[in-house]
């Protein structure tokens, strides 16, 4: 498989290439992405766009550990401008950028987990 959205080696960099840290780390990712995006999307619809920079913010954290450095970035912006209120009208673009991202992330990392545990 191709991996067009994690970044493999610098997986391995943070997890020194053992297989059943990055599968905590997939686990952990799954998660946290899901839930994220749900409450993105109330903070949105609240019009609480302090908070929804905020979680910008924490999200970014979570994608760049998967070495996912291009949404990283949009998630920067999408911080900036949502604690200043300003753009407003990008915001859900930017969670649907998000959800498809981290969707088709999750689907790249359970195949590297999977043919990474298969070798053990």
């Amino acid at each position: 498989m191709n991996y067009n959205y994690i970044n493999p080696e610098y997986l391995d960099s943070v997890s020194d290439g053992n297989a059943e840290i990055i599968s905590e780390l997939v686990g952990m990712f799954r998660s946290q992405v899901a839930e994220t995006v749900t409450e993105m999307r109330s903070l949105l619809k609240n019009k609480d766009f302090y908070s929804l920079g905020l979680l910008a913010h924490k999200a970014k954290s979570s994608v760049l550990i998967m070495g996912m450095n291009d949404l990283g970035a949009l998630l920067k912006t999408f911080e900036l401008q949502a604690k200043d209120g300003a753009e407003a009208d990008k915001y859900e673009s930017y969670i649907n950028r998000f959800d498809h991202d981290t969707g088709e992330a999750v689907k790249e990392l359970d195949d590297l987990v999977n043919n990474r545990l298969t070798k053990i």
